[in-house]
């Protein structure tokens, strides 16, 4: 009986096991990306600052009202920058851990939507910071009233480029989200497409909640999640036609 237990026990150990050296593996390198980034993080924290300074007022400056706030803000931001440059590592662990568990065809559904996965957030998160910040932040400098300086908080200014980049990131992961709900079954394409102007809808709603109060940058989310959206349809399209289509 003792055996039995321990046969049957034997396999939880062995993946718990394997999920704790996956996630060490993990841990290092997000260590090491940040050793390397490190170095660089006044640089990196001037190059995500860029698009606030380049549109405030000639002659101010950003300001950093905590003690600590000129070490801890390139500090927090280094440290999301290397979770952010091991993505693709991190998922290929999360896969390898996944992927002796999931059947042929799952698996060749997976590894391309991992991929894209990947690609689209990197895509949300660029939309943000080359198309969103410049024409967000000249609008908010634009209509600061008469006699205010703006002058922004180092650290208030990082917490609030972050949730817009994740917010952003996360928006464009919507194709893959389609994909996966037609895939499962959860929906249809049909059931989505009759569904588009409740999906708009949802999307300004999305915008206005994810991104701050100003219709600039709840417009830039909205309708490229629209566009997306309509690029998980034809991807939904694509997969299932293949899916039924007569093996050769």
């Amino acid at each position: 009986m003792t055996d039995a237990s321990n046969d049957a026990g034997q396999p939880l150990i062995a993946h718990l096991l394997e999920l704790r050296n996956r996630l060490l593996k993990a841990m290092v390198v997000i260590f090491i990306v940040f050793l390397c980034l490190f170095t660089f993080s006044r640089e990196l924290y001037t190059l995500v600052a860029k698009p606030l300074m380049d549109a405030m007022p000639s002659g101010t400056n950003m300001i950093a009202t905590g003690v600590a706030s000129p070490f801890l803000a390139p500090f927090k931001l280094t440290l999301y920058l290397s979770v952010f440059a091991a993505m693709p590592f991190l998922l290929h662990q999360a896969w390898a851990f996944v992927a002796p568990g999931l059947y042929k065809h799952e698996k060749k559904l997976a590894i391309p939507l991992l991929t894209s996965s990947v690609l689209l957030f990197y895509g949300g998160a660029a939309f943000a910071y080359f198309v969103v910040f410049p024409l967000m932040f000249q609008f908010f400098t634009a209509i600061a009233p008469e006699g205010v300086a703006v002058t922004t908080d180092i650290s208030s200014y990082l917490d609030f480029v972050l949730a817009l980049f994740l917010a952003f990131g996360l928006a464009f992961e919507l194709p893959i989200a389609i994909v996966l709900l037609v895939s499962t079954g959860a929906t249809t394409v049909e059931k989505l497409s009759k569904a588009r102007a409740y999906v708009v809808v949802g999307c300004f709603v999305i915008g206005m909640l994810l991104t701050p109060p100003d219709i600039i940058s709840q417009t830039l989310l909205a309708i490229p999640m629209w566009f997306l959206f309509e690029m998980g349809l034809l991807a939904a399209r694509m997969i299932k036609k293949q899916a039924s289509a007569p093996p050769e």
